[in-house]
């Protein structure tokens, strides 16, 4: 047991090294030209979460000289976010925007579906796909729409700094994501290149939709954002991870909901990159260093600790500008707690609906 214990916390140790030279080779990236390409921002609704006036308002207050409109979807005219987004269209009216009902989806992702009408009506083939917890400054267009001026760039994927609510649990989650989840992107992109998207923000052109089967090919999986963006690279597309840091605004989700959004995150995550999801247990060696505190290898506990607090603080502050908090120590026990818990159980609940996870990634709704 100890033996395994010292080549967890080794092995952690060493990922914690491979994710700060990650970052620096991220972060010399070059910014690219200044450019100003026609986009059109797709927002999928559904309710007026906390905040959420602000952040749609963000996207009405890009400085941004390119064309571009934003739409959005609803299933239908009495959602609470109708009113929000009427409000804006009235404070911003020179910025083109369009409300669309989409109706009841026909897909289990009912994400998907607002996507596929959102495109549809679409002017533009640069589509910025952003979910309503987003909020960017008003460099976001400017940002993208460079780094899409090169003609090898075909998806680009934003990583995202995570602000918590009041409650406790969304601020631990926002911890994790600070540290922990940047982190394995940034690994991954150094390791294997950037053969993945994440969801809260994607940016790509409209024809490699098209070559990848479209929404519908995507509709039947949960993490159809990962599957994108994989799909992409397999087909020999440019896919990048993004200079722009986007902010993800959490939300202030109660025990329960938090609890089954991290469970429903572990087994789509598990299903979706299952040998990535066995290599998450190097991601952070806390757990495993607080096993060898009170044994005769207590030193390289103390330095797996330091470690793991020095390359917290670097990939918060330096890459994503977040401050550093204490609660990233006990969210890493969180963390390895959901982690075990994802190698079990094939359902998930979301937005109050139970569906079936199946080994292939795919899901479908559990009949009430």
């Amino acid at each position: 047991m100890l033996f395994l214990v010292l080549i967890l916390t080794t092995g952690g140790c060493v990922y914690l090294m491979l994710s700060v030279i990650a970052a620096i080779r991220y972060l010399e990236v070059p910014p690219p030209k200044p450019a100003t390409l026609p986009i059109s921002i797709l927002k999928p609704l559904a309710g007026a979460d906390l905040g959420l006036e602000e952040n749609l308002r963000s996207f009405f207050q890009q400085d941004y000289a390119g064309p571009c409109e934003i739409l959005f979807a609803t299933r239908t005219s009495a959602d609470p976010a109708l009113p929000i987004v009427r409000q804006l269209q009235a404070e911003f009216p020179h910025v083109p925007s369009q409300i669309l009902e989409v109706g009841e989806p026909p897909y289990a992702n009912a994400k998907v579906w607002s996507l596929e009408k959102l495109t549809q009506a679409a002017r533009h083939d640069l589509l910025a796909m952003a979910d309503s917890d987003i909020r960017v400054s008003p460099a976001f267009l400017a940002t993208v729409a460079a780094e899409f001026a090169d003609p090898a760039v075909d998806l680009a994927t934003c990583p995202y700094r995570a602000i918590g609510g009041p409650s406790l649990w969304s601020r631990l989650e926002a911890a994790g994501l600070n540290t922990e989840f940047i982190g394995g992107l940034l690994v991954a992109r150094m390791l294997e290149g950037v053969r993945f998207a994440v969801g809260p923000t994607i940016v790509v052109r409209r024809p490699v939709l098209a070559a990848i089967g479209g929404f519908p090919a995507l509709s039947r999986y949960l993490a159809e954002d990962f599957v994108m963006g994989q799909w992409a690279a397999e087909k020999g597309f440019g896919v990048i991870l993004s200079r722009y840091v986007i902010e993800h605004r959490i939300g202030s989700e109660p025990l329960a909901k938090n609890f089954a959004h991290r469970l429903r995150w572990n087994r789509s995550t598990r299903r979706s990159r299952p040998a990535g999801y066995v290599g998450q247990v190097f991601m952070n060696p806390l757990p495993w260093a607080m096993m060898l505190a009170f044994t005769a290898w207590w030193p390289l506990a103390v330095f797996a600790i330091l470690l793991r607090i020095l390359c917290g603080i670097y990939l918060s502050a330096r890459v994503l500008g977040a401050p550093w908090i204490w609660l990233t120590l006990p969210q890493d026990f969180l963390s390895l707690l959901f982690w075990v818990l994802g190698f079990w159980g094939n359902t998930i609940t979301w937005r109050d609906r139970r569906y079936r996870l199946h080994p292939d990634g795919t899901f479908t709704l559990v009949p009430r």
